[in-house]
């Protein structure tokens, strides 16, 4: 399975459609690879909560149908990141806003929706304007040779809560696909939490980050990718705009899981 992983790096002065423009044209030059992955809020910007409510669209809006464009017009399965998802109803903490990212085939429908779980902001950001979502997402991606690879969705600051991917674990899920708007001043905590991830549930883990800065923030970038055993596939060594080309062997997966048979002994 080749997967390419498209790290993005702006600044605040990069208009929102001039952005959606460019991550298009940057797709179309993938169409030789199986999935692509885009960062998380790479179009309003992770840390622009000032201008979340200005940028949300509903799950069927302009954002979602040009996404949609692009994975038919690259004929590649796209990961196309999260946006800032305006509800139809404001939820149990009263707000209509949500950080959700959408998967599409390689006809532009929809093959996953997820709606970020954990809340990064301690009380500001997004626990102050968006809702928490509540479903652990598991979806079917093709592999490339005419199979599927289990595959679990979440976002960002999910991966500091290893409950999440056990959860999806339970439910088949032989990959996870994290993007991520993940700052410098912690990415060692990024590089290190995608492996543990791995490691504890012998998957493969697909982190795609952001580089340039956001509201005043530096992100991290050092997007990678890590096998069922641990070890780092590839990684972007810099916060700079990069894409990763994988070659991803998926049923290395379950013949390692055979092989060393931890989660069968779990207790708990």
């Amino acid at each position: 399975m080749r997967i390419a992983l498209v790290q993005l790096s702006y600044g605040d002065d990069e208009p929102f459609d001039d952005r959606v423009e460019r991550v298009a044209r940057t797709v179309a030059g993938l169409a030789d690879h199986d999935l692509v992955v885009l960062p998380e809020l790479w179009a309003p910007t992770g840390f622009g909560y000032q201008g979340w409510a200005d940028e949300a669209q509903p799950l069927d809006g302009p954002w979602a149908r040009s996404m949609a464009e692009v994975a038919r017009s690259a004929g590649v399965v796209l990961h196309a990141g999260s946006f800032v998802e305006e509800l139809d109803d404001p939820g149990p903490d009263g707000h209509d806003l949500a950080n959700t990212s959408l998967v599409l085939d390689a006809t532009g429908a929809t093959l996953g929706v997820y709606r970020k779980i954990h809340r990064f902001g301690f009380g500001a950001g997004e626990p102050k304007l968006m809702e928490a979502g509540t479903e652990v997402v598991v979806i079917d991606l093709p592999d490339g040779s005419g199979g599927t690879v289990r595959t679990g969705l979440s976002t960002c600051y999910d991966l500091r809560f290893p409950e999440l991917y056990r959860r999806q674990q339970e439910a088949g899920a032989e990959m996870f696909l994290v993007p991520a708007a993940w700052p410098a001043a912690r990415v060692g905590h990024w590089s290190l939490l995608g492996r543990a991830r791995a490691v504890e549930n012998q998957a493969v883990v697909v982190q795609v980050n952001t580089g340039g800065t956001h509201a005043g923030t530096s992100m991290g970038g050092h997007s990678q990718v890590v096998t069922a055993t641990g070890d780092v596939l590839a990684e972007a060594a810099h916060a700079g705009e990069a894409v990763l080309s994988v070659l991803v062997d998926t049923s290395d997966t379950a013949r390692y899981r055979r092989d060393f048979p931890v989660l069968p002994d779990r207790r708990l």
